[in-house]
């Protein structure tokens, strides 16, 4: 659970150390703003994968389900900028499927959480072994960071690709290129 009154608190000592007045009107609400914005931006910490992934299916067809295009917004851990982007999450189903808004639900309570892009890539993947044990898994997630293109080296528009290839796709090459050809369709 999170504790709004830290928030707030926290919020008062950044707009104070960075020379601000916490008691200039266009300041005054927001502490209380950001607290609540929190809430919403970091809640796929108290969230679970499998209240979405354990509604399934039984399918014949076994062959690759992707859902392309996951638009997402997440948080970098090291500097608690943005980073955003899209998510392409494949699996061969093994005689089950999830619903289709279940895999990008399942994004979304990895994208709500304070980390890196690396994991978030793997803990969906994850997310989708440990509940739908499917015959592959792959997940593709491209995304700008903020804390790159507004600090730092400051090269707006540039993106990170993340990858995981699990199971049947990690030992068919020809399975990704399909993959891949779909998510460029």
């Amino acid at each position: 659970m999170m504790d709004q009154e830290k928030i707030k608190a926290g919020v008062r000592l950044i707009l104070e150390g960075i020379g601000e007045d916490v008691e200039r009107e266009g300041l005054l609400e927001t502490p209380d703003r950001i607290a609540r914005m929190c809430e919403q931006i970091f809640g796929g910490m108290e969230e679970d994968p499998a209240v979405h992934l354990s509604k399934q299916f039984t399918a014949t067809n076994n062959h690759i389900v992707l859902e392309k295009d996951i638009h997402f917004y997440s948080v970098c851990e090291h500097h608690l900028l943005p980073f955003f982007g899209k998510a392409h999450v494949a699996y061969i189903p093994d005689g089950t499927v999830a619903g289709l808004s279940k895999l990008s639900r399942t994004v979304e309570v990895f994208a709500r959480r304070a980390q890196i892009q690396e994991n978030m890539t793997a803990q969906i993947a994850d997310a989708l072994e440990q509940y739908l044990h499917p015959k592959g898994v792959m997940v593709i997630v491209e995304a700008e960071h903020l804390c790159m293109s507004m600090r730092g080296v400051q090269k707006p528009g540039s993106a990170t690709a993340t990858t995981i290839v699990r199971g049947a796709f990690a030992q068919d090459l020809a399975l990704q290129q399909m993959v891949l050809q779909m998510v460029r369709q």
